[in-house]
């Protein structure tokens, strides 16, 4: 809490007082102005990570697009190695996945292999060529990241990363 906030004592459902600080009693305009703004902010923060996926799939792969970039980062991480894995970790169409799977097989950045559990099934992984070109993608996003952050504390990130963490949920 910060020196210029005061906390106020309220009642929860159950009768427990609560403790809330001076912005949690902002008038509806203010807290709507200021989800208004953190929405502004998000939307710019998103633009700025699909610029970095555009530029790390062409790192990979000059005819690779973004979703393909995500694709293949779903399968080297090993978090999701079949189509259906993808579609969920990714939230997107089946047929795009199809056809980003289908073009890393044709680049050569992934293979397609019987599952040792199941024999009908395909178990997708990335090519030796594909995680070095991934790690080189990977450590220029990190150092770019890294200049930006800098100048935050470590206590900072820690509660960026936590916050949006529980905006995710």
């Amino acid at each position: 809490m910060s020196a210029t906030t005061a906390p106020s004592a309220s009642t929860d459902a159950c009768g427990a007082a609560a403790d809330l600080s001076a912005d949690d009693a902002l008038p509806a305009e203010s807290r709507d102005a200021a989800i208004g703004r953190l929405e502004q902010e998000l939307g710019g923060v998103i633009g700025r990570i699909r610029a970095s996926w555009r530029d790390a799939a062409a790192q990979v792969h000059p005819d690779l697009q973004p979703l393909g970039y995500q694709v293949l980062v779903a399968i080297a991480s090993g978090k999701a190695t079949s189509a259906t894995a993808i579609v969920d970790r990714l939230q997107t169409d089946k047929s795009a996945v199809s056809r980003h799977v289908r073009q890393l097989e044709d680049l050569g950045l992934v293979e397609s292999r019987p599952d040792a559990d199941d024999r009908r099934a395909r178990v997708l992984a990335a090519t030796d060529t594909a995680r070095e070109r991934l790690a080189l993608a990977r450590r220029r996003y990190q150092t770019r990241m890294g200049e930006r952050l800098t100048h935050w504390s470590v206590d900072d990130l820690g509660r960026v990363a936590d916050l949006l963490r529980d905006l995710a949920r």
